[in-house]
């Protein structure tokens, strides 16, 4: 079952629960899909951990959390996943959504140089954030919504799978175990 590999790798809730500094966070979930395994809740935690790890705020985790709460998503693992855009992948990241936010806006690859004056932020704004938001907020639905098919598509080849295997059992034990 994917719920056991994936259950490997995230922290036991309730332990975590358990502990006097975050007893307090107890009642806050009424959904059950935030913090269990399934697969509407993983694939969800796909898409809202990758679509806000394109996001180029710095309230990543604070839009993980609404949107979670709001789309009954994995919590843990949407936490988890937003990790792909760290201080290392940040970089090539962004400036790969500049490039084709610039590129679907028509406009000019720009020089950037850091002077901190009013103008070099007006100037900002208008030459560099608009097309990095605008490739962003592309290339994270669309990176997004693969991720969840791509889920999606996983766990059910995995319980077929699966179901293959034990009626093969199945039938390879009654071939062996005479009739009486």
């Amino acid at each position: 079952m994917p719920r056991k590999t994936i259950r490997r790798f995230l922290p036991d809730v309730k332990g975590l629960l358990e502990r006097p500094s975050l007893r307090w966070l107890r009642s806050l979930p009424q959904d059950p899909n935030l913090l269990h395994l399934n697969r509407h809740s993983v694939s969800l935690a796909m898409f809202v951990g990758i679509f806000c790890a394109f996001i180029p705020l710095p309230i990543q985790s604070l839009l993980v959390i609404a949107m979670c709460f709001w789309l009954g998503a994995n919590l843990p693992l949407a936490m988890l996943i937003i990790w792909m855009s760290n201080p290392l992948t940040i970089p090539p990241m962004f400036f790969l959504t500049y490039k084709l936010g610039s590129l679907i806006l028509g406009t000019e690859l720009g020089d950037f140089s850091v002077t901190l004056t009013w103008e070099w932020f007006s100037q900002l704004g208008s030459e560099i954030l608009l097309p990095l938001f605008v490739g962003s907020l592309l290339c994270g639905t669309v990176l997004a919504s693969i991720g969840y098919f791509f889920v999606l598509f996983l766990w059910r080849w995995r319980v077929v799978r699966n179901w293959e295997q034990r009626k093969d059992a199945r039938q390879a034990d009654k071939k062996v175990s005479p009739k009486s």
